[in-house]
């Protein structure tokens, strides 16, 4: 295993800050207070040719300890401990030594974890003066650093590498001799819905443990997490994310940046699962959201949750409530499932293989233009003014989802009906199930129109 550095620490000291800068991006949402990150969140980092694994946690904050969200969150950088092979417990050099950065430090010692001292926002005022007071807390080494501007982080991380170096050249050995494995793609799914619909319940059930938190709040998620899994013999990257409200919802700024990442998420994924809660039917936020997934051009798979509480008078309400809102997408599977209980959960996942089968298909020009003579020969081309559209020859011009590009005469004057003709004549000739597919018409050049000067 690569070398696990787990960032711990009160709530607003810069966790997430410096989890950015360690890792080169801005995976872990940042901004001027507390609580804003809850999850556990993984990214890969690089140092020198070394590579390392960090883990963004959520701000300890014993003063809440005792309700039920914060004591979830204390769990869950509890859980980031035990997996790291260093912690950097993060403290503040603005606010200076804290009652709860004390107890924090007595845990840390207690269960004699490899602990690395950093006293973060050093920047613009004396590092020496500013750690001086940190040294009663016990620790060997205390580096000042500022994650905002990257004061110190080379020496710090230089200093974590060197604890495990031996291990890093046995893990490079192990990375070269399965580099083979490493050539099959992970599908990237995405779980998407409203607040509350069981998001991270399905997630956790999925990988058999409680990975992100559960409850009953609606938001619990904030950013979007990323957890690499395998099942029935396929890699997943599982895509946990914050559920999307209505605008007039949003008035955190943490739920604007919520919203923000979970649409970057959808456009990263292969494939989407969106959640419908059963209880409450089909909304219009609903058809929204997914008419949004539908933009990205993503495979999607529509998963009905907490269907095993419905009578069976509410069920067959709710299919033939399915059926009549969600037409426009009728080449999507809908699975009923209780992400509290695992049913149905199985057949999802062949439902998720069979989109992303259907989005990466690679298709012929031959075949492509064969299908499109047989859809011209059963319904024509419309006249557009004295002239009748003419479809020449298609090829394929992209996948993920599938694109296919037909060259003619006359396509602009194509109506919309047409052009929807054409997309399901491809999806039922082709078999293609669970995505989008894309139709470019191309115009082909008239070679008498350019005139002589």
């Amino acid at each position: 295993m690569l070398p696990v550095f787990a960032i711990i620490g009160r709530p607003n000291v810069g966790k997430s800050t410096l989890f950015n800068r360690l890792t080169h991006t801005r995976e872990a949402l940042v901004a001027n207070f507390p609580g804003l990150t809850r999850d556990r969140k993984y990214g890969r980092a690089k140092y020198d040719n070394q590579s390392f694994i960090v883990v963004d946690t959520g701000g300890i904050d014993n003063a809440n300890v005792q309700k039920s969200l914060e004591s979830k969150i204390v769990k869950q950088t509890s859980t980031a401990i035990n997996e790291a092979d260093v912690v950097l417990f993060i403290l503040d050099a603005r606010v200076g030594l804290t009652i709860k950065d004390q107890l924090i430090s007595k845990h840390l010692h207690r269960i004699k974890k490899t602990t690395i001292l950093v006293v973060n926002k050093i920047e613009g005022i004396d590092s020496g003066v500013a750690i001086s007071e940190f040294w009663q807390l016990g620790f060997k080494c205390i580096f000042p650093i500022s994650a905002l501007n990257g004061h110190g982080i080379k020496i710090l991380i230089e200093y974590g590498l060197n604890l495990f170096s031996n291990a890093l050249i046995h893990q490079d050995h192990i990375t070269k001799e399965k580099s083979s494995s490493l050539m099959v793609p992970s599908i990237k799914l995405a779980i998407i819905g409203r607040p509350n619909v069981g998001k991270s319940t399905l997630i956790n059930r999925i990988l058999g443990k409680e990975r992100v938190i559960v409850d009953n709040i609606a938001g619990t998620t904030r950013d979007s997490i990323y957890i690499p899994t395998k099942r029935n013999g396929h890699k997943y990257i599982l895509i946990d994310t914050a559920g999307i409200r209505r605008r007039k919802n949003i008035d955190e700024i943490a739920e604007k940046f919520s919203v923000i990442k979970t649409l970057a998420s959808v456009k990263d994924s292969n494939v989407v699962l969106f959640i419908i809660d059963a209880h409450e039917h089909i909304s219009e936020q609903d058809l929204s959201i997914l008419g949004m997934i539908l933009n990205t051009g993503c495979s999607i798979v529509i998963v009905v949750n907490k269907w095993d509480a419905l009578s069976k008078e509410k069920k067959i309400y709710l299919r033939k409530e399915l059926d009549r809102r969600l037409h426009f997408i009728n080449f999507v599977r809908i699975h009923f499932i209780s992400a509290l209980h695992g049913n149905g959960i199985r057949s999802v996942f062949k439902s998720v293989q069979e989109s992303y089968k259907a989005a990466t298909m690679r298709l012929g020009a031959s075949t492509l233009t064969r299908i499109l003579k047989m859809a011209t020969s059963d319904h024509q081309p419309p006249i557009v003014g004295l002239h009748r559209v003419k479809l020449k020859y298609a090829h394929p011009g992209g996948y993920n989802p599938p694109v296919v590009v037909i060259h003619g005469n006359l396509l602009n004057g194509i109506p919309d009906s047409y052009k929807r003709y054409l997309v399901n004549y491809y999806r039922k000739s082709l078999g293609i199930i669970g995505t989008p597919i894309h139709i470019k018409f191309h115009n082909s050049d008239n070679p008498f129109s350019v005139k002589l000067k």
